[in-house]
């Protein structure tokens, strides 16, 4: 068996918010393995830690540049050591640097991102006196007719954008249709949304649910004859939880996100598809 450190101990309860000694037998349980940790703890009911491993634990923050017609708008990480320093002007202004270069440019991966704002990167290191370093970014550029909806959250932390199609140029004027695309973004950073629907869920994540679940119903003592049925029950439910299309409207839960955007088609005489989104949380693991 491998051995349990205090520092595996420390890290499974910081993602599970269990206590220590649970969190001890859970590892020696799985035998030193994080993620069947993880597991084990919410079969037992002791846990409902995140369905995205991984806790926003750096500091920095989400740039942000978007076209004045929104069709296209691009986010980036810009990490550092401390709060104090990503809440200072000079750092703020550096991120929206970097954001303005992905806009622009379209880097193609962090080498490029890199060869792009290295120097800048540099200079701020000097300046500041903290290391820094670029995370994730994202350039969306909207298949026409189409704009791309954003949100930045008020700590600068989250930050998302939405992609949203028609059929007919005139409906991109119309500033309900950008409104759908903020809220529809707003609610991806609010819920920690990671698919548009169960069918773009990946179905390992989709399994490792379900065996979840299906420990916990038979830990629980329901009879083996209605288990998958439970289950069933349950996967449906994940679905709500984690699917942008399947959700309850953060700001009205009697309204489904589905049915908010087929009544915005109805308002707007058109058809509105999501086509996609990307969500970044300051240091999360993707």
């Amino acid at each position: 068996m491998a051995e349990i450190t205090a520092a595996m101990v420390k890290e499974l309860r910081e993602r599970t918010s269990v206590g220590m000694m649970d969190c001890k037998k859970a590892l020696q349980e799985c035998e030193g393995n994080m993620e069947s940790a993880i597991d084990w703890l919410r079969q037992k009911g002791l846990s409902k830690a995140a369905k995205k491993a991984g806790r926003a634990t750096s500091e920095g923050l989400i740039g942000c540049k978007v076209a004045p017609d929104n069709s296209i708008a691009a986010i980036v990480e810009v990490m550092c050591e401390t709060d104090f320093v990503s809440r200072g002007d000079k750092f703020k202004t550096f991120a929206a640097d970097v954001a303005a270069k992905v806009f622009d440019k379209d880097p193609a991966d962090a080498e490029a991102l890199t060869a792009l704002a290295g120097d800048e990167l540099n200079n701020q290191i000097a300046t500041l006196g903290e290391n820094m370093s670029f995370g994730r970014f994202a350039r969306y550029a909207a298949q026409q007719p189409g704009l791309v909806g954003t949100y930045i959250h008020s700590n600068g932390k989250i930050g998302v954008m939405v992609e949203l199609g028609v059929t007919k140029a005139e409906t991109l004027k119309k500033p309900e249709l950008l409104e759908l695309a903020r809220n529809l973004a707003m609610q991806v950073a609010a819920t920690g949304t990671i698919a548009l629907d169960a069918s773009c869920l990946d179905q390992a994540i989709v399994e490792r649910e379900r065996e979840v679940y299906r420990q916990k119903t038979l830990d629980e003592g329901k009879p083996e004859k209605i288990v998958d049925k439970i289950v069933d029950g349950r996967i449906q439910k994940f679905y709500q939880e984690v699917c942008l299309m399947e959700q309850c409207y953060i700001r009205d839960d009697k309204v489904l996100i589905k049915n908010l955007v087929q009544d915005q088609c109805k308002a707007l005489g058109d058809t509105i598809s999501v086509r996609r989104f990307v969500r970044m949380q300051l240091g999360e693991t993707a």
